[in-house]
C-alpha cells in the first residue's frame, strides 16, 4: 500500500502543477507558486499541497485563497486527469520555504568571500 500512496503523490503534484497553470484566477496567476510538498492521508481522502510563492508568504496566503476557491474545479480535473476513484479533499497550505531559501541565498551572496592565494589543492 506504501508504493501505490507514494505513486499517487507524485502523480497528484505533477498533475496540480499543470493544472494550477491553467487556472483563471489572477490570485494563481499573476503569482509566482510552487508546490512544495504533497501529503495524502492512507485512505486517500486528504491532501494537503503545500504551496510556497517567491514574492513571499503574504503573496502566497493570497494565492491559497485563489485554490481554494478553485478547489472544485481542482479536484474534478484531478479526477479527470488520473482516474481515481475517490479524489481526495484538497487543503492547501501556505509555505514559506521558496522566500526562506531566496533569503539565505541572499545572504551567501552577501558574504564577501575571497579566493586565498595560499589555499593549495
Amino acid at each position: 500500500m506504501g508504493h501505490k500512496i507514494e505513486r499517487t503523490t507524485e502523480d497528484i503534484k505533477r498533475e496540480l502543477t499543470a493544472i494550477f497553470r491553467e487556472l483563471k484566477d489572477p490570485r494563481v496567476k499573476d503569482a509566482f507558486i510552487s508546490i512544495i510538498r504533497v501529503e495524502v492521508t492512507n485512505d486517500l481522502s486528504y491532501c494537503t499541497v503545500y504551496v510556497s510563492a517567491i514574492e513571499g508568504m503574504e503573496r502566497c496566503k493570497l494565492a491559497c485563497k485563489g485554490l481554494d476557491s478553485a478547489k472544485g474545479f481542482i479536484r474534478r480535473e484531478l479526477g479527470h486527469r488520473l482516474r481515481l476513484r475517490h479524489v481526495p479533499e484538497l487543503i492547501f497550505t501556505a509555505s514559506d520555504s521558496i522566500e526562506y531559501s531566496a533569503n539565505i541565498s541572499r545572504i551567501l551572496n552577501d558574504l564577501d568571500i575571497k579566493d586565498d592565494d595560499n589555499y593549495d589543492s
